[in-house]
């Protein structure tokens, strides 16, 4: 019989996973003594950060969502922005050449 993954629910109630699989956080210092912090500085700390991708590839894994790969996505993402670019440039061409 297969082991069944658990995951650590620590680690799932502190961060949340986006769709490309990046891992938001909440900030510290936010809990009290909050009047004595500028209203910049109180906006700022409402306002999820993202995880560092070394920190982030791990907690993942705690989470059993490790198969997210937000590097890859951004570059998959790249690739076909590159390739609408050269067609949008291909066509600009062929339609100036037509004329």
């Amino acid at each position: 019989m297969g082991y069944k993954l658990k995951p650590n629910k620590s680690v799932a109630k502190r961060f949340r996973v986006t769709k490309t699989g990046k891992l938001k956080r909440g900030h510290c210092l936010t809990s009290h003594l909050m009047s004595s912090r500028p209203a910049n500085k109180r906006r700022k700390l409402r306002r999820p950060a993202i995880l560092f991708e070394g920190h982030a590839k791990n907690m993942r894994a705690l989470m059993g969502v490790s198969k997210l790969k937000p590097a890859k996505i951004a570059h998959e993402r790249a690739l076909a922005a590159l390739r609408r670019e050269k067609a949008a440039a291909a066509a600009a061409t062929a339609a100036a050449e037509t004329k």
